[in-house]
């Protein structure tokens, strides 16, 4: 709204147009009747400037700013309420006590107000009496303890804004009141973060366990299987966010490797379908390579073979090349295990090593069946994918400055993976332990 000031000339002038109610130095009050008025004219498409001049009022002397502001509030007040949205609520927002008589209700309402705060006083009053008394036995009384009763009486009696009345009655500062509990309130603030800096430790202790960073849930079945501690997984979050405790976050590779299948090699039919979970262990076996890279650039290749069913590593091999033999040393490697079931397969990708009439007469040999995901399709193999994205995240491969390091990290890390990192969907254990378990039930 404008900040034109009306002299006492002008709304003199205001007043002798019978639209308008009342005016000031600041504002105009329009009647009912020049609303109702306006509303219909405008609903005609007249512009607010017309509607104004044609009920003689000055619009120089206005504003064309006021009419504006008025047009759009007398607008939205018709759409939101129609023609009783256009009366003047003002009288019935003011502060101002209304001469009126008061409802049975209202009375009432009233009396058990004032009923309760009389009780509360009544109440302070008798306990302050006890104090004094006890006080003439040359007893301190503390004002904290006045503090107490004042809080009690509030909270007993569903007493508001009756802090200085009643600081007043007990002879105690309302400032000293409030400080009293926000010195309790800093006191408990200091507890929990003494708790949580207890959480923090032992999360911590979980979190590098064998040198492996973890995440939430990694972090609360160590504590569980190894610490024989338990915690939340919430309160578990709650303190890693807090303190800074971030594991790294597997990030998906859009671009994974692909070889393509030459014509003397064959592929095989998808006998898994996706179904990596058959209730059997040893009978689905994964299978694929994945590149590690170390200092200087370096690369290395490992290939894996493992159990989808208990998610155990059962084979690996490290090498500086993509030879046919990486394959074919972790197929040898796989034949020293002795608990694979009857009709177990190796699922692979269609690289060129899988393809491989060689590869595949080894696999033929050993009595398994074999099957390939569709082309390009890596989800067909998702939990081998998903175990090597895991692999990155929690080795030190980059730190590594030769090969053998390379090999050393690789072992130490398959020794955690099968035989200390619970899994959440393992019964939040170990992968060795899981397929003991299944064995047994077997």
């Amino acid at each position: 709204m404008t900040k034109r000031i009306f002299s006492k000339q002008e709304q003199e002038r205001l007043r002798c147009n019978p639209y308008v109610k009342a005016v000031s130095e600041k504002g105009i009050t329009y009647s009912e009747d020049f609303k109702r008025h306006f509303i219909v004219e405008y609903e005609k498409g007249k512009l607010p400037v017309w509607i104004f001049e044609e009920a003689d009022l000055d619009i120089e002397l206005i504003g064309k700013q006021r009419i504006q502001s008025a047009a759009r509030r007398w607008s939205a007040a018709y759409r939101n309420g129609g023609v009783n949205g256009l009366q003047d609520s003002r009288a019935g927002n003011s502060g101002r006590s209304r001469e009126r008589d008061l409802t049975p209700e209202e009375k009432i309402a009233r009396l058990e107000a004032k009923n309760q705060l009389l009780r509360a006083e009544n109440e302070l009053l008798k306990k302050l009496d006890l104090l004094e008394r006890q006080a003439l036995k040359k007893i301190n009384i503390p004002a904290s303890v006045k503090f107490e009763l004042i809080h009690d009486t509030m909270t007993r009696y569903g007493l508001k804004r009756m802090v200085s009345y009643l600081c007043e009655v007990m002879g105690v500062s309302r400032s000293g009141y409030y400080n009293y509990f926000a010195e309790q309130s800093s006191q408990k603030r200091a507890a929990h973060e003494q708790v949580d800096e207890r959480l923090r430790d032992q999360i911590l202790k979980a979190y590098r366990f064998k040198k492996r960073k973890k995440g939430a849930r990694q972090i609360k079945m160590t504590l569980q299987n190894h610490y024989h501690i338990t915690y939340n997984l919430k309160r578990i979050r709650r303190i890693m966010k807090k303190y800074g405790i971030v594991c790294p976050i597997r990030k998906a590779n859009p671009y994974r490797r692909m070889a393509k299948a030459t014509k003397e090699h064959r592929t095989c039919p998808n006998l898994l379908q996706r179904n990596f979970k058959q209730g059997t262990a040893g009978k689905v076996l994964l299978t694929d390579i994945t590149y590690l890279t170390y200092k200087g650039g370096k690369r290395a290749y490992l290939s894996t073979i493992k159990d989808a069913e208990t998610n155990e590593i059962l084979a690996y091999e490290v090498s500086s090349s993509l030879h046919l033999e990486i394959v074919l040393n972790t197929l040898q490697q796989l034949r020293r295990h002795d608990h694979l079931s009857e009709g177990a397969f190796i699922h692979s990708d269609q690289g060129f090593h899988y393809t491989s009439p060689e590869v595949q007469a080894v696999i033929k040999r050993m009595g398994l069946g074999q099957s390939m995901s569709r082309r390009g399709n890596c989800w067909d193999n998702a939990p081998q994918e998903s175990f090597f994205g895991h692999f990155k995240d929690e080795t030190n491969i980059k730190e590594c400055e030769t090969l053998e390091e390379v090999i050393r990290e690789v072992k130490s890390y398959m020794t955690y993976y099968n035989h200390h990192r619970a899994q959440w969907n393992l019964k939040k254990l170990p992968p060795a332990k899981y397929r003991q378990q299944l064995q047994l039930i077997a």
